[in-house]
């Protein structure tokens, strides 16, 4: 749950400090306070889209920052650790820090367990945290995928691993299902690779290219095509090294100059004695070289650099065709594997079809026991919920979810549908055509509060769920969230002192104005202080002694299930 949230420079509020904690927190003030700035605040920190424009006026950044309290362990700290942030101990819990900085370029910085982190954390901690639900998110009540998100909920972990394990099947007949028609569709395409990829295959056999034989090659003809120019210089070179008609050399040279020294008794002339001695080895090696270099160019001649022209010429006819001899080399190294793949396209079709045959049978099995689970669930959620619903002053309404064969999805294959009878005698119209905002309210917390005791959520934050309703149903709707906050922590945007009289944290938004600027804080109501602000709920005023009378009569009411 979330402790504290404290919100700086956001719409009309300048800098308010939000005390919530456990059980049920209601917000009130008067229009225009700045009470939707608590929930766009807290939006924030759920990783909502940042808009600068709900920066206070002449502030330069807006920010909340929010303390939750949470388990040390479990996939919160998880996504706490992956983001490189850290969790606080506090006693058998933890603490979590979280914060958004919003600035008036439209920049937007957060910060998870004090290590900055993108806003997809956020959003990722908030699936895990709270459950929202606002005008839009009742609204969002209207379509069938939050009817059907609404009855797998509640049926817990029974449609969770059914419809795990049918997601699972759909994807492996999908996966097969598309081989076959990327088989079938492209049969003639595939046909011609095939024939292309043989032909290649058969050329670059014949041809029988080596790894790096075409840079060779070239330096060979290079080569072959200056042989007289080489030979002449290599025959000086070699002449100058080791002459074989006796006339004076590097290796004589060196001879002599070594056995000169090596009559000396000097230190220093007998290491530069051996330093010769090793310039004549090298020297004497060098020319051996350059002989069978010389050699090699006798024995070369026009009929060698005419069969490397050739060869040249083959390799060069690969190299045009597959861009390099490297491709042609890889060609020719997987290319018999692929062509077997394309040759086998007939055998293939046969087994992927039989694969995809058991696939399907597997996948019907599967649609059908998620249908089982979601129907059994269907049955038990309209039957609370419907409870619910005549505890929440309506006591003539019949809600009933529908669970019908329909489109094949990733989501199974039924089409779920929450109908609405709101008296005797009615005929069951969908909530999306059927309910009123009041009814569509109560339907919503109703789902809720049944939903909760499969699948509870730590924090619950409703923004004027009692749009539409007053009196003895406003009563009920106080009711049942602080039943609701018996097991979760629930905070309430209302305008109804009906609602907030069962909250045991009650929270006024006031606004003050000094002539020139407009800002907000938020106060804890207790006492008096309650009593007035229950009162101006009421009736607008917060002296009025017929109205104090209503408002302790209601906070005795609220206290009574407290």
């Amino acid at each position: 749950m979330i402790d504290e949230m404290r919100i700086r420079g956001l719409g009309v509020i300048d800098d308010a400090v939000l005390p919530l904690g456990a059980g049920f927190t209601a917000v009130t003030g008067e229009t225009g306070a700045g009470k939707t700035m608590v929930v766009t605040g807290l939006g924030l920190l759920l990783g909502a889209r940042a808009d600068s424009s709900a920066i206070r006026a002449g502030a330069a950044q807006a920010s909340v920052a929010g303390v939750w309290t949470v388990p040390p362990q479990g996939p919160v700290a998880d996504i706490v650790t992956d983001a490189g942030g850290e969790l606080e101990p506090a006693g058998d819990a933890a603490e979590l820090y979280v914060s958004r900085t919003l600035s008036a370029e439209g920049r937007s910085r957060a910060s998870v367990g004090g290590r900055p982190a993108p806003a997809g954390v956020l959003s990722s901690l908030a699936e895990e945290l709270v459950v929202v639900h606002g005008q839009s998110d009742q609204l969002r009540l209207r379509s069938a995928a939050a009817q059907r998100d609404a009855l797998d909920r509640f049926g817990g972990e029974p449609i969770a691993a059914a419809l795990a394990t049918y997601r699972e099947r759909f994807s492996r007949w999908r996966e097969l299902d598309a081989q076959i028609t990327e088989l079938t569709e492209n049969r003639d395409r595939r046909a011609a690779e095939a024939a292309l990829l043989r032909d290649q295959l058969t050329e670059i056999e014949q041809i029988d290219p080596q790894p790096g034989e075409d840079v060779e090659l070239n330096e060979r003809a290079e080569r072959l095509a200056n042989s007289e120019e080489l030979r002449l210089s290599a025959s000086v070179a070699r002449s100058a090294l080791s002459s074989e008609e006796g006339d004076p050399d590097v290796t004589a040279l060196l001879a002599e100059a070594r056995r000169s020294l090596e009559r000396s008794a000097d230190p220093t002339l007998t290491g530069i004695a051996e330093a010769l001695a090793d310039l004549g080895y090298r020297a004497a090696d060098l020319a051996q070289q350059l002989s069978g270099y010389l050699a090699d160019l006798d024995e070369s001649g026009p009929h060698e650099l005419a069969a490397v022209e050739e060869r040249r010429a083959a390799l060069g006819g690969l190299i045009r065709q597959h861009g390099s001899l490297d491709e042609a080399l890889q060609i020719w190294q997987t290319g018999s594997l692929r062509l077997a793949e394309l040759d086998d396209d007939g055998d293939r079709v046969e087994r992927l079809a039989a694969e995809a045959d058991s696939a399907r049978a597997a996948l019907d099995e599967a649609a059908a026991a998620l249908t089982e689970v979601r129907t059994a669930a269907a049955v038990r959620l309209s039957a609370a919920v419907t409870e619910e619903l005549h505890a929440l002053a309506m006591p003539d309404a019949t809600l009933e979810a529908r669970v019908s064969p329909g489109a094949e999805s990733a989501h199974g294959r039924d089409d779920v549908a929450i109908l609405l009878a709101p008296h005797p005698g009615a005929e069951p119209r969908s909530v999306s055509k059927g309910a009123s905002g009041g009814e569509l309210s109560r339907v919503m917390l109703a789902i809720e509060v049944v939903i909760a005791g499969t699948d509870p959520v730590p924090t619950f934050v409703f923004d004027e769920v009692d749009a539409g309703i007053g009196g003895a149903a406003a009563i009920e709707v106080g009711r049942r969230l602080a039943q609701l906050a018996r097991n979760s922590q629930v905070i309430a945007v209302t305008h109804l002192a009906q609602v907030a009289a069962f909250a045991n944290n009650h929270l006024s938004v006031v606004k003050s104005n000094d002539g020139a600027v407009t800002a907000s804080s938020v106060t804890r109501l207790d006492g008096a202080q309650r009593e007035a602000e229950m009162a101006r709920l009421l009736s607008g005023l917060t002296d009025s002694d017929a109205a104090l009378t209503h408002a302790r009569e209601l906070l005795s009411l609220g206290s009574a299930i407290n």
